[in-house]
Parts: structure tokens; sequence; C-alpha cells
């Protein structure tokens, strides 16, 4: 059992020091999500007339691109491996304002953007959000997500992950070629001793410790409902503790002030205390709740392999008891939520009294991480 415990331990760190029972599981407690802020009060604008718009790479190197723009006649797409120059190529598609294609042909690169030019109005770039990483299978773009009021939340500017100790060179490589440039740890100096960061070449690692002190309490899980009632728990901790607002507060800060170059923010799994940093990010930028949790549950399709084998390397009378903790569920991000509400009243009270985000604050965090 001592190899199962090694593994399971470093799976679940997702809230900092964990150690596993003779049945029961000693955890402490993590971080979790929130609900929407008045994102932008300005009248929508409808410049990007896209309401959907996705690329997914399949298997075979081709991509899925599928949009929806109403009023458009048709969309030109354009495909570049730097979304400065995407239009200095040829054309790759044309298609009806609602439509669905196939790109085939293109080159191996670090990664595809594809702008997607309307017969009218304003163009949107788009890409998988993915970045295939083996060694990270939960690294991720942030973005790409269309706000209430019409406008996108640019991709290709931050991006989330799990642990980043496995990273490869060849890894290491891709990112700074896209411009990986500062990296936030959210986890305890534990973890972050166990498993060091590997980050690309001239990229700052800035500490921001979401749990603050290991030693926040231990919890007995013995059954698939305590384990659930663990992870609401520290989902309300992610709001709640001071040493969780600190944390968040500089991330956002620092896009408040990001000077163009890309950024990263990351925990051990990627999915609790990364998961609030995103719900966070995309409801101060306006993103509806519901694409916010899609965006939260996303852990549980990158993470699948990962957990099937973490579970499989365990008896089955533990498996259903462990489950909850390596699954994230809408029921952990509405305590997140909830809390921020009983705690702080609504969302904006929280970036503005727990965050300490300003009226400027958000309009320059606005200003830099969406278009249209």
């Amino acid at each position: 059992m001592t190899t199962t415990r090694t593994r399971l331990t470093t799976a679940l760190a997702l809230t900092g020091a964990l150690t596993l029972g003779t049945p029961a599981l000693a955890l402490a407690a993590a971080p979790g999500p929130q609900e929407a802020p008045a994102a932008s009060r300005t009248a929508a604008r409808h410049a990007v007339p896209f309401t959907a718009a996705s690329a997914v790479q399949q298997a075979d190197g081709s991509f899925t691109l599928t949009w929806t723009a109403p009023g458009t006649r048709d969309v030109t797409v354009y495909a570049g491996t730097d979304q400065e120059d995407i239009r200095h190529r040829r054309p790759v598609a044309k298609a009806a304002g609602s439509a669905t294609v196939t790109v085939t042909g293109l080159a191996s690169a670090d990664r595809w953007f594809f702008e997607l030019v309307p017969d009218h109005g304003e163009s949107l770039i788009v890409a998988d959000r993915s970045l295939h990483l083996a060694s990270a299978p939960n690294f991720r773009d942030a973005g790409g997500y269309r706000t209430t009021d019409g406008s996108w939340v640019r991709m290709g500017v931050v991006y989330r992950s799990g642990d980043l100790s496995r990273l490869t060179d060849a890894d290491l490589a891709k990112l700074r070629r896209l411009g990986v440039q500062e990296v936030f740890d959210l986890r305890t100096p534990a973890e972050q001793k166990a498993a060091p960061d590997r980050v690309p070449a001239g990229a700052t690692v800035v500490a921001a410790n979401v749990l603050g002190v290991a030693d926040t309490g231990a919890f007995n899980v013995t059954s698939p409902q305590a384990a659930v009632q663990v992870m609401i728990d520290a989902e309300r901790t992610m709001v709640s503790a001071d040493s969780a607002e600190a944390a968040y507060r500089t991330v956002l800060n620092s896009l408040v002030e990001r000077d163009d170059q890309g950024v990263l923010f990351h925990c051990t799994a990627g999915k609790d205390r990364t998961g609030w940093a995103s719900a966070a990010l995309l409801t101060a930028l306006g993103v509806p709740r519901a694409t916010v949790e899609a965006d939260y549950l996303a852990s549980n399709t990158y993470r699948a392999a990962e957990n099937a084998a973490t579970l499989a390397q365990l008896p089955p009378a533990y498996q259903a008891i462990y489950k909850p903790l390596l699954d994230v569920r809408p029921e952990y991000l509405n305590a997140g939520f909830d809390e921020v509400r009983q705690k702080f009243g609504s969302f904006d009270a929280y970036l503005r009294s727990g965050l300490g985000l300003d009226d400027r604050d958000l309009r320059d965090l606005r200003s830099q991480l969406l278009v249209g």
C-alpha cells in the first residue's frame, strides 16, 4: 500500500499537505470559485459579431473550427503561428456566417491561431485551448470566452496549469517561444519543495500561497459524502482565508499591470486553487456564470486519464471514497460563489474588498484582456 499512498498523495495534493490514513484521509483545507459581478457597465457594442467560436485540434493534426455570427454573410479564416502576422498568410477556409469547417495540411508548430474575419464587424482570433503537453495535461489557455456584453477574452495571454515539475526541456522551450514570462505558484512551500517548478528560461516565479499555513485542519474521510464535503469546505476556504485573498490579489493585480508578457498560474492538480483563480478572473471580466462553470469542469476532461490511473492503484473499496477528491463538481464551485455572497455580499464587493481592485484596476484589467 506504500506505493498507492505515495501516488495518491501526489495526485491529490490539491490543497496542500495530504496524508493517507488507513481508511481515513487527513486533508488540509483547499480553495474554490464564485459568481458574476457587473463586469462591464458600458452598453454592449457587439463590435465582434461572433456569439460562439472555437478551434479544436484533432488527433490527426487537423483543426475543427466552429463559429456562429448572426447577421454575417460569410467568414474568411486565416491561420498563423503568431497572432501578429496571421493576415500575412493566405486564407485557409471560407464559409457562411455560422459554420463548422476542418482545416488540414498545417505544419507542426508550437501553436496555431486562427483569425475569423467576418464580412462586417471586428475579427476574432481563436486557438485550441489545450497546449497538448503530455507532461502537464491540464495546461491550457484561460481565454477564448465571450462576455455578457459581447466582448471576448483574449487568447495566448493567460494560461492555467497543474504541476510544472515534470515539464520537459522541449515543453519549456515551447512556453518560452509562446511568451510565458511570469509564473504564479499557488502551492504551499511544502509542495514547492517536494516538486519544484520547471519554468521557461527568463521567466519570473512569484509565490502566491493560497493556503498559507499548511496545518489548517484535518478531515477524516471515510465515505464519498464526507469527501464531497471536504471539497466544498475547501472551496469556501479559497474565498474566505486571508492567505487566499492575498494570493489571488497578487495574481489579478499582476494582470492589471501586465506589460505584454504571457502569464501562467498553477497549483498541483490545476483544478481547485487554479480553478478558483480562473473563475475569479473570468467573472471579473464579465464571462457568464455558465461559461465559468464549464471552464472549471473542463479539468475533469483534461485530467481524466491521470485520475483513472490514480484510482486504478487503489483497492476498490477506496476508489469511491477518493474519487470526489480527484473531481471538480458544480457543487464545489457553487460553494465558492456562495461564500462570496455570505462574506462580501456580491462579487463586485469581493473584487474590491477582498482582492483590492478599484474601478480603475477593473477597467485596466478589461482593457488588457478583452477584445471587441
